[in-house]
């Protein structure tokens, strides 16, 4: 059975003081992942080392950088490595949000580097894609998302791939009130099950967590969860609530 996760996308907001409040305020909030469930904080990277001193002694639980770099180390002023977050004991990174493609200019080869080294030194990569508004309103967001894959994930084995977490982000609904039906996501869901079948088979393909991102909140996460091919959530906005993530958390198969 591939894992169900519901992932915490921070993004740049909070304070310390803030974020440990949150913290202990969604520990003391009922939520009870199960065995193949997990829950995935992506917090800012100042904030990684304590947000895992808060979970240690906690079972399904796990901290993911937000991004880091496609470099392994060198003159990059700023910037974060892999092996930077491996040493501090970081689990997850997230790759490729839609906010790092827009406002950074990650292309596909640059997060196909970003891959491999998180592959390399032992992290988790949360793989994002997703379409714009203008993609969508064309009637072909299934091929601008096969690219995406295509170009940053076909050079991996399938062995690397068993057990990956790709998040779908259909861009016009971030951060936007609007969310893709059930039946949107499923069907893109559906499709990027397919085309990861496609090329590694089915095996392959069914062990890949893929998640829903795009304000996903406590109202609507049990139905959109719900569909055959939704594997959990990445959660903006509705993570720094602790009752409605905790209720997210709970909506996962």
């Amino acid at each position: 059975m591939r894992k169900q996760i519901a992932a915490a996308n921070w993004k740049m907001n909070l304070t310390l003081q803030q974020a440990e409040h949150l913290m202990n305020e969604l520990m003391a909030t009922p939520h009870h992942p199960t065995g193949n469930q997990e829950v995935v904080f992506g917090v800012p990277f100042p904030y990684l080392g304590r947000i895992k001193e808060m979970l240690a002694g906690r079972q399904n639980a796990y901290v993911a950088a937000q991004n880091c770099y496609s470099k392994k180390s060198g003159a990059y002023t700023g910037e974060v490595s892999a092996e930077m977050l491996q040493s501090i004991g970081v689990d997850y990174v997230i790759l490729g949000h839609s906010e790092r493609r827009e406002y950074f200019n990650e292309s596909h080869a640059m997060l196909a580097e970003k891959v491999n080294l998180c592959l390399e030194y032992g992290l988790k990569p949360i793989f994002c894609c997703g379409e714009p508004l203008h993609i969508r309103e064309a009637g072909t967001e299934n091929d601008y998302v096969k690219t995406q894959l295509t170009e940053s994930l076909f050079h991996l084995t399938a062995e690397q791939l068993n057990g990956f977490v790709i998040a779908y982000e259909p861009i016009w609904a971030i951060g936007t009130g609007k969310t893709a039906s059930s039946e949107q996501a499923q069907q893109m869901h559906a499709h990027i099950r397919s085309v990861m079948a496609g090329k590694y088979g089915d095996h392959t393909a069914e062990s890949i967590s893929i998640l829903y991102g795009g304000s996903v909140k406590a109202a609507n996460a049990k139905e959109i969860f719900g569909q055959q091919d939704v594997d959990g959530g990445l959660v903006g906005g509705a993570s720094m609530v602790a009752a409605e993530f905790a209720a997210i958390i709970n909506s996962l198969k």
